[in-house]
């Protein structure tokens, strides 16, 4: 029986409660069946209560041959830095930005849409039209907002990654989207340390040959000084415009440059905003995240709520563990958005903050990034604040956005999400590719388009890497990788991830960038990288099979630590290297990390017929918890 947590006061107030009252519904369940079964009729109606800007035409949706060519608002003319600027009053605080060592800035509408148009005319100069691409290797700071905004305004594809990416990391990103300008960091302060990006800027210009120019945050003020004054002109694009290229990184190649339309994407993340989350103009809006991860484009949505969004760079306990705790007090916070991770570890370091903070203004705490246990629900509810809307969310870097989060007007159950978000068919799949039972373990999976899934992948024929990524699993089914089960309540549990994908620390990164650095040690003959539910929690554990003749010791492995720090990222650095006898590989000699991933996870091996060694995997089984 699901322990029920939190449970709303119902005032008629919210917009889920509007909304089902207009349509006359008497519980969620049947509004999200509705959602889901009139996609066109529902996003116009979402694109109505967003108060979007421009011309919506008189097509909402139109059903193509599969999920992919399916298109929403063929007609529409919009641009999405105009609403994103459109709907805050001048003079109140559009941005507050917060370093680890203490500065704080803000700035208002008026000047945000100011900075914007003369960045935008800055961006023009330089030759920047609609379609071009401009990226940024930065910090979560002010500016880099501010120049994706110009961007969108002209119409140009924004891509950006945290500065703890190391250049090569980076060319591997960006280089394949042929950049015309980068904003890059001049350096960062992480944990009490500061770090020069001067070089590795450098570096990574000479790796971008198709750059027009670099532009240094510090410089960013002096660069689009000229152009202050400028009247704001915003391109009007359809709705299926590439406004985004991220990058979901798989276990061979490259990573994956999964574009998004700018419109699709600003749709999702309002829609979740307003629906899910009941977020509102003059709220303060927060998520601890870098500009590395998706919600870095999601919070920027915000600010098409009319909310003022808080940004904060550095360690999320640094200078003390209590950081986040302290800026949610100081800032007044409305929705206060973390990793489940950062949950966990304040539960770990004997935090109370019910009662050491005034919380009394947070009326919704997000997580996401990795499964929240249920024992961190009980924490929050316990520890954090006793009546608040804990909303565990599930989507990712692939739709940028949710496929499952808070509902306002349900409860919160331990250890479950609350439910699907409006216009998303969530579903659990059985191996047959049935709908699964209440409680049955299958994948999780999507069954109805919706309009921030990927304009495509850059540069993919045919769709190649798009279909083999979500839509092999189950025929027209997008299939996301992730373990989950339904519940009686409505809602739903996430159990990791079921495909190879590692998750660390919350990020998704690709096997491919770890094996590209490992494999340079003489002493390595093979390796492979795999994640395993740990402690409420995930760990990347890398299995090396040494090189005869060859000594793999402890300093070996700091060097190999050492080096996918500095040649990767922080990220990319495994909890633990084991030395394995033997990996399990196909009989075209593939190795498969999918079941060794099983293996480790006490789950059964899928398709161990396939495996040209199977005996192998038995000393897998060394590791299970």
């Amino acid at each position: 029986m699901s322990q029920k947590l939190w449970e709303p006061t119902l005032s008629g107030s919210t917009a889920i409660e509007k909304l089902q009252l207009d349509k006359g519904f008497d519980s969620y369940s049947s509004l999200h069946h509705w959602s889901v079964n009139n996609p066109g009729e529902f996003w116009s109606r979402a694109w109505d209560d967003n108060h979007v800007i421009g011309e919506k035409g008189s097509t909402y949706f139109v059903q193509g041959s599969d999920f992919i060519s399916s298109q929403f608002f063929p007609q529409a003319r919009l641009n999405v830095a105009e609403n994103l600027l459109a709907h805050g009053d001048a003079d109140q605080v559009a941005i507050v930005s917060i370093l680890e060592t203490g500065v704080r800035t803000e700035i208002t509408w008026a000047q945000l849409r100011i900075k914007v148009a003369a960045t935008a005319a800055a961006m023009r100069a330089e030759g920047v039209v609609a379609g071009d691409r401009v990226v940024a290797w930065v910090p979560n700071v002010t500016e880099t907002i501010i120049y994706g905004l110009g961007a969108l305004s002209i119409g140009a594809i924004v891509s950006t990654a945290s500065p703890d990416f190391a250049p090569h990391a980076v060319e591997d990103r960006f280089g394949q989207v042929e950049p015309k300008l980068l904003l890059a960091a001049d350096g960062y302060n992480y944990n009490g340390k500061y770090f020069d990006c001067t070089e590795k800027s450098l570096e990574i210009e000479k790796l971008l040959p198709t750059l027009k120019k670099t532009v240094r945050v510090s410089q960013f003020e002096a660069w689009i000084a000229p152009f202050i004054g400028a009247e704001a002109v915003f391109e009007q694009l359809p709705f299926d415009h590439p406004g985004f290229v991220l990058f979901s990184s798989g276990t061979t190649g490259k990573p994956k440059c999964i574009t998004h339309s700018g419109a699709g994407v600003m749709l999702k993340a309002q829609s979740e905003m307003l629906y899910q989350f009941n977020i509102n103009k003059g709220q303060k809006v927060f998520f601890f995240t870098t500009c590395g991860w998706m919600m870095w484009n999601w919070l920027t949505m915000a600010l098409g709520r009319g909310a003022t969004i808080v940004l904060f760079d550095g360690a999320p306990m640094a200078p003390t563990p209590t950081r986040l705790f302290d800026i949610a007090q100081d800032e007044k916070l409305d929705f206060f958005g973390v990793s489940a991770k950062f949950i966990d570890s304040a539960h770990k370091e004997g935090l109370v903050p019910a009662k050491s903070h005034d919380l009394s203004s947070v009326k919704t705490i997000g997580s996401t990034g990795s499964v929240l246990s249920p024992e961190s629900f009980d924490y929050v509810y316990s520890s954090v604040k006793s009546d608040v809307h804990l909303a565990s969310m599930s989507g990712g870097t692939d739709i940028c956005g949710c496929f499952l989060a808070g509902v306002p007007t349900q409860p919160v159950y331990r250890g479950e999400l609350q439910g699907p978000c409006l216009g998303m068919a969530t579903d659990v799949f059985d191996s047959k590719g049935e709908s699964a039972a209440i409680d049955e373990k299958g994948e999780l999976v999507c069954t109805v388009p919706f309009p921030s899934k990927p304009i495509g992948f850059w540069a993919d024929t045919n769709n190649a890497k798009y279909k083999a990524a979500y839509f092999e699993g189950f025929p027209g089914v997008w299939t996301h990788g992730d373990f989950a089960s339904k519940s009686a309540t409505g809602g739903f549990t996430l159990f990791g991830r079921s495909d190879a994908t590692l998750n660390s620390k919350g990020v998704r990164i690709g096997t491919a960038e770890i094996y590209r650095v490992v494999e340079t040690f003489p002493q390595v003959q093979e390796t492979m990288a795999v994640s395993q539910d740990w402690e409420n929690d995930t760990r990347v554990i890398l299995f090396v099979v040494v090189r005869s003749g060859q000594e793999f010791n402890e300093t070996v492995e700091k060097e190999i630590k050492t080096a996918l720090r500095t040649q990767a990222s922080p990220r990319h650095v495994p909890d633990l290297i084991v030395v394995a006898p033997e990996l399990p590989r196909t009989k075209s000699n593939k190795l498969v990390e999918l079941a060794v991933t099983d293996v480790i996870n006490g789950r059964e091996v899928r398709n161990r017929d396939a495996l040209a060694n199977p005996d192998s995997l038995d000393w897998f089984k060394g590791l299970v918890p």
